[in-house]
């Protein structure tokens, strides 16, 4: 089957990016996108010959999700492939004219539902947001018509399962993101924890560092990308300035050297406000260490009571409390973490993604045999 995947943008490599990119090899797809970094694709260890630029956009908002949208609604494909599946938000506007298509959601958008409050409160000028307020009217009814044109849509957690069924009032199926545990390993324990994030508000990274401020013993290793965006700049170096001594932030390291740091970690560290899903926790749980996690979104759904902590709150408190705990008991964790991870191999979601495109495609086939 010639499979199309939509893709925002491939400048800034995450998890979303990571699934996708894992897809597209997995499945021999060819990857549609605005723009791309080939180096930082190429460090994560993926090829980047099957990925291919549909027009560049600017790197601020609201320009960069507009310009990407419109690239989106005016792509059409015609009959070069089979399948089509959506892996962005703001690549939704595909659906207009390459059909059959489905929709991986990783999440509905969310500066314009769930975190809309916040971005409105915290990213936005106060000066600008009647113009904002206009900007999310107006993409929320876009969004709502655009569904009229999906083949399918699946949900890539509980959490995001529950947003598709608030905002969009439709049903998805959940098929979880992919991992490939067999790139993982453990290490000796190397005497820091470790955090993996983007480096904006809603990861919640100043509540690790008052915590480890609060734990002069203890060290701390941040490895935060983030957009080339003025408000991703701004709060970047808000946290580059506020690093007490003991911990350090690193910046596009590769998969390779990612790994390591998983490794030989003594632990990992998320406070994402109402994670997704949360890619990275099971990248740690591959590598054979506990998690330290919020007890909301995503992580409900991987971290256990056998593979980590939950924290609510998410406080300087209740991290300290939680990192005091697993300190000296952390290589208990190692079977029951990968094991964890192990479960969600890429082997079954790839197996389910597949068998959900073969549905949709027979499904639009002999309703276009019906039609004729």
């Amino acid at each position: 089957m010639r499979i199309a995947i939509f893709h925002n943008y491939l400048d800034n490599i995450g998890g979303a990016e990571k699934v996708s990119l894992l897809f597209a090899r997995e499945l021999g797809a060819d990857i549609y996108t605005t723009n791309i970094d080939e180096e930082k694709i190429r460090r994560m260890g993926f090829d980047t010959k099957n990925i291919f630029s549909i027009g560049h956009v600017p790197v601020n908002a609201p320009l960069r999700q507009e310009a990407t949208a419109y690239h989106f609604s005016r792509l059409s494909l015609g009959n070069r492939y089979d399948m089509h599946i959506i892996a962005g938000d703001w690549a939704i506007g595909a659906a207009l004219h390459n059909r059959p298509i489905l929709w991986y959601v990783f999440s509905p958008a969310r500066e314009l539902w769930d975190l809309y409050e916040e971005t409105r409160a915290h990213t936005v000028p106060w000066i600008g947001r009647p113009l904002y307020d206009w900007w999310v009217q107006r993409n929320r009814a876009k969004n709502l018509s655009l569904l009229s044109h999906m083949d399918g849509i699946i949900a890539t957690s509980g959490v995001v399962q529950t947003r598709i069924r608030k905002f969009f009032h439709r049903e998805a199926p959940i098929i979880y993101p992919p991992i490939d545990v067999s790139l993982y390993h453990n290490d000796s324990d190397h005497g820091y924890w470790l955090s993996v994030n983007r480096l904006i508000g809603h990861k919640r990274v100043d509540v690790q560092l008052e915590a480890f401020r609060r734990m002069p013993k203890e060290r701390l290793i941040i490895v935060g990308s983030y957009e080339r965006s003025v408000h991703f700049k701004k709060h970047a170096s808000h946290i580059a300035a506020s690093l007490p001594h003991n911990v350090s932030l690193k910046s596009w390291v590769s998969d390779e050297e990612l790994r390591e740091l998983y490794a030989q970690c003594r632990g990992f560290i998320t406070t994402s406000r109402e994670e997704d899903f949360g890619l990275t926790v099971l990248e740690a749980m591959a590598s054979g260490k506990p998690v330290i996690a919020s007890d909301e979104g995503g992580y409900r759904e991987t971290v256990t009571k056998e593979t980590g902590i939950r924290i609510s709150p998410v406080a300087s408190e209740t991290l300290i409390r939680a990192v005091t705990s697993l300190t000296g008991k952390t290589h208990l964790y190692k079977n029951a973490a990968r094991a964890r991870a192990e479960s969600f191999g890429y082997p079954h979601t790839l197996q389910a993604l597949s068998n959900e495109c073969i549905r949709i495609t027979t499904c639009y086939r002999h309703q276009e045999n019906a039609q004729k």
